[in-house]
């Protein structure tokens, strides 16, 4: 049964938006299963699923108590997407713009979306999975899709190969012009340092104040460090790394062309699972 580890700990990933949390459930997850007489069930896989996603559930409940009093913005643990070692099924992993957005919903319509867009479940499979009639599964779905604004993309768009190049080439320069080429005019910027690291404590709205702050904390800070670049959650992403130790993970969500959202993940709890 260890080889489900990765599918399990993806389901959990997905509706907590943090990884360690994740694994400790599918471990939990696994441990009540041990005393359980397993010749009774007759669909394993389908009873650790059901398992794991109800003990991530009730875990979302809780954690959304912490995060009122989170210092600054919460951002979902990112998740490295190109390595092979990774402990999470990566075609599976919901994209980081969409981890965001999901953070607008409650824990039962997150998981009802989750289910039916990430993993194709219908409506009477999602029933039996969160013990809830397939009816009141449609109507958490019709919800959650309103808050998502309908059709919120679950397809991982491919980003143009360069991009994240030419950006770091503009930023070096300095050239302001060419930043506002790149970025969308409603752009926004979150950080998320956790109380633990230096970190805007607010978004920032708009070309001219991400700019200003980019430009800034680049001069500043980002051109003494190592940079490498990479992807997470099927979206590009920038690594900062300070005497061999990964401080920042610069994530960039592009649209028609864009960027419409930068992250700063700060939180060195959240960077450890990146860290090579």
């Amino acid at each position: 049964m260890n080889e489900l580890r990765p599918l399990l700990t993806t389901y959990a990933y997905n509706i907590m938006g943090s990884l360690e949390e994740a694994k400790d459930i599918v471990q939990d997850a696994f441990l009540k299963f041990i005393p359980i007489d397993s010749d009774r069930i007759e669909d394993k896989k389908n009873y650790l699923i059901r398992t794991v996603v109800n003990l991530a559930i009730n875990a979302k409940k809780r954690q959304q108590k912490t995060v009122s009093e989170y210092v600054g913005p919460w951002l979902p643990e990112p998740v490295a997407t190109e390595r092979a070692d990774s402990a999470v099924i990566q075609k599976e992993v919901l994209s980081y713009s969409l981890m965001v957005l999901l953070e607008k919903l409650n824990v039962k319509q997150r998981a009802v979306f989750i289910l039916k867009e990430a993993f194709d479940y219908d409506h009477d499979e999602i029933a039996q999975v969160l013990d809830i009639t397939a009816e009141n599964s449609r109507k958490l779905l019709s919800r959650a899709r309103e808050q998502l604004q309908k059709g919120t993309p679950i397809a991982h768009k491919p980003v143009e190969a360069d991009y994240i190049n030419k950006y770091l080439t503009v930023i070096q320069q300095g050239d302001t012009r060419q930043l506002e080429q790149l970025f969308h005019d409603e752009i926004t910027l979150v950080s998320d340092g956790g109380g633990k690291a230096v970190a805007a404590t607010r978004p920032l709205l708009g070309i001219k104040s991400v700019i200003s702050f980019l430009q800034g904390v680049y001069n500043k800070t980002y051109q003494k460090l190592r940079c490498e670049v990479g992807h997470v959650n099927h979206e590009p992403a920038l690594f900062y790394y300070l005497e061999g130790q990964l401080v920042t993970c610069q994530i960039f969500v592009i649209e028609e062309g864009q960027v419409a959202n930068i992250y700063f993940m700060r939180n060195p709890d959240k960077l450890k699972f990146l860290q090579k």
